[in-house]
Formats: C-alpha cells, sequence, structure tokens
C-alpha cells in the first residue's frame, strides 16, 4: 500500500512517511493510491468481531506488515483502546422508533476523536521507538481534537505537542482538559480567534518544508491519515451490527444502512465515504449546524466560507473550512489530482468558489446533507429525553434532528452517530433543561492547576501567531538538543 497527494504532486509514499507528515509538501492531503474493496464474505467472516479487532482487520489493510508486523499490530491497538470505560469499546444503543445511536464517545476524553488518537500516538511512538528518533505535533482544534491529542501523548519522551485551541468558543470542560494539563512535552496556545482562523498560520508553518523536516513536525488534526483510517473501522462495525446483512442469501446484494453524521471538518463523513469506496452500501448523511458550508456544496454546489464563524451550541464543528472534502473531491473526480488542485487553491485563495453543477451532481448522488439550527439543537435533546430518557450532546442532536424531521426510507436501517458525551456541554444540557450526571475526571478538573499561553488578535494577526507558534517549536527543538535527547 501506497500513498499519494491529492492534488497530484507526490506519489509513492509508505504509511511511516505519511503519518509523520502534516499535509503533502504540495499542499495536498495524503491518501491511498488505490482504495481496498471488501467483498461480501469478508464482511461475512468478520461479522461479530469485537471493535478492538475489527480495528487490527482494517488497519492491515492500509499497513504493510514489513512496517507494523501483524503480531505487533494487535498489541499496540489493544493496549490503545484498553482505557475505554466500556468493555467493547464503542455500542449502539437501540431506542424507540427505530433509533441507533453509535456511542464513540467511552474513551478518556468523552469524544470520538479518542478512537483514532490513541491508536495514531501508538503507531507513532512505535516508530519513535524503534528508531530512537523524536517529534513535534502541531494540533489546531476546535475543542476535541486537542484533549484527546494530549492525552494520547502526555509524557511521552519522543513527542512534544502544540496545541492551539479557540479562547471563548469551546466548552470549559473541553478547554480544562487541554489546560490543567502540566507535563513537560505539552504545550497548550489560547487564541483570540475562531479554529478556521487558527488552520491558517498552522497551514503556513506546515507548508515551510524546512521547518518541518527540520524539526519533524507533524499533524495529529485529521489532516493525518491514520485519524481517518482508524475512523473507517466505526462504519464498518455499525455496518455489521445493524444492516441486517446476517439476513441476506450470501449471493445476494448487500442490504443498506444509513449513517447520519455531525460534521464540521469532515473527517468522519470522508471516513465514512471512504467505506462507501470499499464496497459497503452505505448511505451517508452530513448534518451541519448554522456553519452550513456542507449542506450549501452538496444542495446548490456553493463552496463558500460565511464571512464569520457561527458560535452555536455545538461548537466542535463550528467550521467553515471543511478540509477533509478535499479527499471527497479527489475520490468524487476519479483520483484527478491537477482538477482537485484548482478547486482547493482558489477556495483558500479566495474563500469562494462554485462547483461545477456536474461536480455537484456526483457529490449529491453519494451524500445528503442537512443543517439544524441552536433551537433545532434544543428541541432535538428534549424530545430524545421526553420519549427515551437518554441525554445527547449538541453534537449528536444535530445528527438525531435528521431522525425527527427525516421520513425513515422504507427497508433501511439508520445509525445515528454520537460524537461526545453530553458531560462536556453542561450549558447546552441545562439550557435544553435537562441534567446528566458528570464522571469524578470531570469533576476534578475543577480543582487543578492551569498553564497555557495565549495569542491575542494584533493587526496582522495571522503573522504573529506563525511566529510565535515557529518560535515555540524551534524552542522544544533546542531543549531536547540541550538535554541530549533529540535525534531526527
Amino acid at each position: 500500500m501506497q500513498y499519494c497527494s491529492t492534488r497530484g504532486g507526490v506519489h509513492g509514499w509508505d504509511f511511516r512517511k505519511v503519518i509523520f507528515s502534516g499535509y503533502a509538501p504540495d499542499g495536498g492531503m495524503f491518501m491511498p493510491e488505490s482504495v481496498p474493496v471488501l467483498s461480501p464474505d469478508t464482511l461475512r467472516s468478520w461479522r461479530g468481531l469485537p471493535y478492538t479487532k475489527l480495528v487490527v482487520e482494517v488497519c492491515s489493510l492500509f499497513i504493510p506488515t514489513q512496517l507494523i508486523p501483524r503480531q505487533d499490530l494487535e498489541v499496540l491497538v489493544g493496549e490503545a483502546l484498553s482505557s475505554f470505560s466500556v468493555p467493547e469499546v464503542v455500542r449502539i444503543i437501540q431506542l424507540k422508533e427505530g433509533l441507533s445511536i453509535l456511542e464513540l464517545f467511552h474513551g478518556e476524553t468523552l469524544a470520538f476523536k479518542d478512537l483514532a488518537m490513541t491508536c495514531t500516538v501508538r503507531f507513532l511512538n512505535y516508530f519513535l521507538q524503534k528508531e530512537n528518533c523524536r517529534a513535534t505535533v502541531l494540533v489546531g482544534t476546535s475543542g476535541d481534537t486537542g484533549g484527546s491529542a494530549i492525552q494520547s501523548a502526555k509524557g511521552l519522551s519522543g513527542l512534544d505537542v502544540v496545541v492551539v485551541y479557540p479562547r471563548g468558543r469551546i466548552t470549559p470542560v473541553q478547554e480544562k482538559q487541554m489546560i490543567t494539563c502540566l507535563e513537560d512535552n505539552v504545550h497548550v496556545f489560547a487564541a483570540d480567534g475562531s479554529s478556521d482562523d487558527i488552520d491558517q498560520p498552522l497551514r503556513c508553518l506546515f507548508a515551510d518544508q524546512e521547518l518541518v523536516k527540520s524539526h519533524s513536525l507533524m499533524s495529529l488534526n485529521s489532516v493525518n491519515w491514520s485519524r481517518i483510517m482508524i475512523q473507517l473501522t466505526h462504519f464498518i462495525y455499525a455496518y455489521l451490527e445493524l444492516s441486517d446483512m446476517g439476513q441476506t442469501e450470501c449471493d445476494g446484494a448487500l442490504p443498506e444502512l444509513e449513517v447520519v453524521v455531525p460534521t464540521g471538518g469532515a473527517g468522519n463523513i470522508t471516513a465514512g465515504f471512504i467505506v462507501k469506496q470499499m464496497g459497503l452500501p452505505l448511505k451517508l448523511v452530513a448534518m451541519v449546524n448554522s456553519n452550513d458550508i456542507v449542506h450549501r456544496t452538496v444542495t446548490t454546489g456553493d463552496f463558500s466560507m460565511a464571512a464569520n464563524v457561527t458560535q452555536t451550541l455545538a461548537p466542535a464543528i463550528d467550521i467553515q473550512d471543511p478540509y477533509n472534502m478535499e479527499r471527497v473531491f479527489w475520490l468524487l473526480l476519479d483520483k484527478d489530482g491537477a482538477t482537485v488542485k484548482n478547486i482547493m487553491e482558489e477556495f483558500y485563495h479566495s474563500h469562494r468558489l462554485s462547483l461545477p453543477e456536474n461536480h455537484r451532481k456526483l457529490l449529491s448522488q453519494v451524500l445528503s446533507s442537512g443543517t439544524v439550527t441552536d433551537e433545532g439543537i434544543l428541541e432535538t435533546m428534549r424530545r430524545c429525553w421526553e420519549e427515551n430518557q437518554y441525554v445527547v450532546c449538541p453534537h449528536t442532536a444535530v445528527a438525531v434532528w435528521h431522525h425527527y424531521h427525516c421520513p425513515h426510507s422504507p427497508g433501511i436501517n439508520r445509525c445515528y452517530v454520537a460524537t461526545a458525551s453530553p458531560a462536556k456541554f453542561q450549558t447546552a444540557v441545562q439550557r435544553a433543561g435537562l441534567t446528566c450526571d458528570l464522571p469524578e475526571a470531570v469533576r476534578a478538573l475543577d480543582n487543578l492547576a492551569t498553564r497555557y499561553q495565549n495569542l491575542e488578535k494584533s493587526l496582522d494577526w495571522c503573522k504573529d501567531w506563525e511566529e510565535r507558534l515557529r518560535e515555540k517549536i524551534q524552542s522544544i527543538s533546542s531543549a531536547k538538543k540541550d538535554t541530549g535527547t533529540y535525534k531526527r
């Protein structure tokens, strides 16, 4: 398995090289040069596998055994997922009227990011220890990614993590999960802007190939292919559990499953689309909040950022730059890197783009969408509780709104992706007139010391933030050299 860039300028990279990269050197995103197709027989053989074993099976399609032998892969995945609070790691809750919730939030930071982040960091550490090297991770977060990266990597001698989060635009729990980590290898910045603002200086830093190479700079955002790769598993797991494929004849057509996903940066929906390319008959629905760029792109071809990011009750998807759509476009356009390059360069230059109608039609054939207001989020949270005594987080409510407002297609089962615990979003829960039990780990955050640095919004804030982060990256490498623990 080899990897290439969505913009056509890079080919033939292996998994080890890709996992240690952010964006590709040509500005694109890494994808496997060929997407493996799963036969019905393979899918049937996977039915009933525990989630952890299914992760191993999926990863083995994309990671050659000469890079990570099968027995090592099993150990790494098993260790990564061992700290989840339910034995099955993820679970499906069956509620009234066919409402099936896929709970992905049982990791240490109570968000679905933990599933891919813990595994990815284990893979990174495996290579770093094997090669006696170190790396620096740079992460911009809309709320959950930063905390998950910190929790997964804290204390590792070969990995430093620099996280930038949007001050005042995430919940207190999300913020405290980041700023209360005092480990020497964790460096947190609070920026006076949106998560899309943060992405701008980060793109500039990753575009500086000298900086990337000299400081082993890499990304743990869903820019990183490994994050997407792990997320393939929960779509396959949901299909095996909910599609009724066990009731079909061995030579019959596989039944369809509709999967509804709350969508921000579009990493999760991209994973679903890749699984669809692998042969599973998924009907994908991307649900967004008032930051509706994905919905506008699917329905009208208007792939344009709004003037500002709207703050909503679902802050982790308050995103106007759904950067993983680049991967979707690449697959839709038959891996035409030149066309994808033109589309994305125009988008990032002008922040406005109208997809050609033939491209929009292709997109609408594989993805449908909807948008939900804050009032719709609260209404959904209340109704789900009233009918099921089950509290959903506001992001999950963005997906579940679809259940209450879009008629079921006859004969097609549905699955709604629950991306976070309601315990992380107490303000939204309270505004819905509900309550939820707080885990001890969340209650304990209030009593912990904090450490972080500020990034103020100056006249030339993008350049200023880029320089501050560059200085931090350079100082980390310098400190490691001085202590004798630095080796590229």
